[in-house]
């Protein structure tokens, strides 16, 4: 049973956050989609982890839709469908979990901006939804400059 991350972003870029935490999920040999809600929004995050990969390699990933969707480690979606068999979701943009997908997957990282009042409420819905679910959670902030546990259900 896996558990969903909240991560509170409130000093870097969520490229940058995400492709940190890509490089860990791809050094604990998971398989990752990254769910957005915009396809515009995705192809652009695309374009800035091609840009912005760890400095001793990069981190392979594709645009869902392809004909290689299957054999992408890292696949960014809008769909809830992850044909790469993923076994860690990153939710971005307010894309929506389910606490199913928490209890399926390894893990699933809720990540949401926390200047924009939006983002901020729909974290704190997905929160409650999950914990009345039944779902394990964890909320971290970098508010201290660095990332740090918050709470834990």
């Amino acid at each position: 049973m896996g558990a969903a991350y909240f991560y509170h972003l409130t000093r870097r870029p969520l490229v940058d956050t995400l492709t940190m935490l890509l490089g860990k999920a791809q050094g604990a040999g998971w398989r990752v989609a990254v769910r957005g809600t915009d396809a515009a929004a995705l192809a652009q995050m695309d374009a800035a982890l091609w840009r912005q990969g760890p400095e001793d390699g990069f981190l392979p990933h594709g645009m869902a839709g392809g004909l290689h969707d299957a054999d992408q480690p890292i696949l960014l979606t809008t769909s809830a469908e992850t044909p790469n068999g993923a076994s860690c979701v990153f939710s971005i943009h307010g894309a929506d979990v389910s606490a199913a997908e928490v209890a399926a997957l390894d893990r699933v990282c809720i990540m949401f901006d926390g200047e924009d009042e939006i983002a901020l409420n729909k974290a704190r819905s997905q929160w409650k939804a999950l914990k009345a679910a039944g779902a394990s959670a964890q909320y971290w902030s970098e508010e201290s400059g660095r990332w740090e546990k918050k709470a834990e259900t």
